[in-house]
């Protein structure tokens, strides 16, 4: 048996990716460790709702919360990860996950894309780092102490042995440390299964969580996507899931376009349509899925770089390189300047 742990959208629709690749789901069981915000949430059940349709057993699982959440599912867990063959998770950084593979030594694991994440997760592995997920400042607390030994020992189920295989499934690129098998995520079922879609004439934006994660200030990010609506001629803006109800109404007060919240990954809305001939996202994981689930529709996709003056002090050290590599190293994209006060950005 196959057995996923899946906390985001974006992570259940690699999975269903990888079933795809590997000749169909064949006996997958899904387990969904749904976050606390709605929109996740409700983005998850309708992901859950495709994941049926294509055979994958899904279990919906409580692990967060109060009423002992996390215990109660840690034991009704336990057993079935067991008996799994093979261990296929979406986020190798979760806590919650990696305590849930400290208890077993599984013979076959695969990590599939949890967006950019992908690309700081297999350099950490190549380097011998701890996993730390890159928005982070890297302090030690209490916390981060106490759960040091159960992320060591997650860390060394991730890394091959002559007794355990290691998949990274991937749209990322990425360098994977010796005996890591890479196998490439080209969006074939969601190329199959949706689209192609309708190409309008005009553009859209794509939200990023930049900001609620503490990375870029609000100012500046408003500014930008004011300017970029403006130079393209966007009249969307697809807000990320994670984005604040606050921070939305302000753009939308500021620039006019119209604010979609999707139900499903925008890969997926993107591939069902209507789309923009051109679609401008900031650094992020759609600058290099877009252009795969896209492929032949002839939509242009364009990234937007962060300027380092944008960047708050709470941003690690590491954000402005790891953004930029995003950039760099997406494929079949046009790249913008950063918009600046003295800059316009052009198309």
């Amino acid at each position: 048996m196959n057995l996923a742990f899946v906390e985001s959208p974006v992570q259940l629709l690699n999975v269903l990716e990888w079933t795809h690749a590997r000749g169909g789901p064949g006996s997958t069981t899904v387990v969904v460790l749904p976050p606390v915000d709605p929109m996740s949430r409700g983005q998850l059940r309708r992901m859950a709702e495709l994941a049926r349709d294509e055979g994958v057993t899904v279990r919906w699982q409580e692990a967060r919360g109060r009423n002992g959440a996390p215990l109660k599912a840690l034991r009704a867990l336990t057993a079935l990860i067991r008996t799994a063959d093979r261990i296929v998770v979406g986020d190798p950084f979760s806590r919650y996950v990696q305590l849930l593979l400290s208890l077993v030594r599984p013979r076959r694991i695969t990590v599939v894309d949890d967006g950019t994440a992908t690309m700081e997760f297999v350099a950490q592995l190549a380097g011998g780092e701890r996993l730390v997920r890159w928005h982070r400042r890297g302090s030690r607390g209490p916390r981060e102490l106490l759960l040091a030994p159960v992320t060591s020992a997650a860390r060394r189920s991730f890394t091959p042995s002559g007794n355990r295989t290691v998949e990274v499934f991937t749209a990322m690129p990425v360098e994977a440390p010796e005996g890591v098998e890479v196998t490439p995520n080209t969006f074939a079922w969601t190329r199959g299964r949706f689209g192609p879609p309708s190409v309008t004439k005009g553009a859209d934006l794509v939200g990023t969580s930049l900001v609620e994660t503490g990375v870029v200030d609000p100012v500046p990010y408003e500014e930008a996507v004011t300017a970029l609506a403006r130079a393209h001629g966007a009249t969307r803006y697809f807000a990320h899931r994670r984005e604040s109800a606050e921070k939305l109404h302000a753009l939308e007060a500021a620039t006019g376009l119209e604010i979609v919240r999707p139900d499903l990954p925008l890969e997926l809305i993107a591939r069902r349509g209507p789309i923009g001939h051109t679609v401008v996202s900031f650094p992020s994981t759609v600058v290099h899925t877009l252009p795969l689930a896209l492929a032949g529709t002839g939509v242009k996709v364009a990234v937007c770089d962060i300027a380092p003056e944008w960047l708050r002090d709470t941003a690690s050290p590491r954000a402005q390189g790891f953004l930029s590599g995003v950039t760099e190293t997406a494929r079949d994209v046009q790249r913008l300047a950063p918009w600046r006060a003295t800059a316009v950005v052009e198309g």
